[in-house]
């Protein structure tokens, strides 16, 4: 733990622009109030008859496409503020703080607590959560008169995935079958955003059931895990694992999510803080 808390301070402080900021980096490295935040995009989804029945080509989405099952497109935001007293110990989760994300000079948008320092919204519950292509978010949290602030910037744009999108409309592979697609390059001069894929299967009607794979972090040391080596999930070629897919005759969401990472901005939370920022390409697979 020690080893990969020294080396995800070591990345982070190189990519912060802060990190020229002495006085502010020595403060985020004794800070004892950490935050790890995402704020997640899924657009809409138009999943056509013929790929949850299984059919051949030639009914999939446009006006000829026959029915069509449409998921509405969700965005999410998620918190988890806490404290650590050493540095070798796990967070322990703060709870009753006020925790809202901001997009630029916007109104904050309030997250409600879950429990164990568990904060989150979706846009389900409120309109006022939306997702912007370019915009800076930042995650508040404010506890007996206190305010805590990370910020993630320029959230990226969604990544055209083409190796997704088949003629067909969908991908047939057998189950139990890995899948792999290449991420297109990045813009010039920029680096490659994150890439987090998470699995879906879709009932016959349509009803979404439990993920079958995520690699999307959710607990404060996967968080420290991704600072510490973000160029996992930077590689031009994505493959997810087979047990990902392991029922045949059936149909499954591909989630990609282009992720921006950005870390704390005021100088009393702990440097290894990760918030994430991104947006969705979606696919559709069918096992054989």
């Amino acid at each position: 733990m020690k080893r990969l808390l020294l080396s995800a301070l070591a990345t982070v402080s190189m990519l912060s622009p802060l990190a020229c900021d002495l006085e502010k980096t020595t403060n985020q490295l004794t800070a004892d109030h950490v935050m790890v935040g995402t704020l997640l995009s899924t657009p809409q989804v138009d999943v056509s008859a013929s790929a949850l029945a299984g059919y051949d080509a030639g009914t999939y989405g446009g006006p000829d496409g026959g029915d069509v099952v449409s998921f509405p497109g969700q965005t999410a935001a998620f918190v988890f503020f806490g404290t650590k007293s050493g540095e070798n110990s796990q967070p322990e989760g703060v709870s009753g703080a006020t925790v809202t994300l901001r997009a630029g000079s916007a109104a904050g948008v309030p997250l409600n607590g879950q429990g164990g320092g568990s904060y989150g919204v979706t846009s389900d519950s409120t309109d006022d959560l939306k997702y912007t292509s370019g915009a800076t978010y930042s995650f508040f949290a404010e506890q007996a008169g206190t305010k805590y602030e990370a910020r993630v910037e320029d959230a990226p744009t969604k990544e055209a995935i083409l190796g997704l999108h088949p003629a067909e409309g969908f991908l047939r592979i057998n189950a139990n079958t890995a899948l792999a697609f290449d991420r297109p390059p990045p813009p010039a001069n920029q680096d490659r955003t994150l890439g987090f894929v998470t699995v879906v299967p879709l009932g016959a009607n349509g009803e979404k059931g439990q993920s079958t794979y995520s690699n999307v972090p959710t607990t404060p040391v996967e968080f420290l895990q991704l600072a510490a080596t973000p160029a996992t999930f930077r590689e031009a070629r994505v493959t997810i694992p087979a047990t990902a897919f392991p029922n045949p005759k059936q149909t499954y969401l591909v989630i990609f999510q282009a992720v921006r990472m950005g870390g704390p901005e005021s100088d009393n939370l702990f440097l290894g803080s990760v918030v994430l920022a991104g947006t969705a390409e979606v696919g559709i697979v069918r096992t054989n």
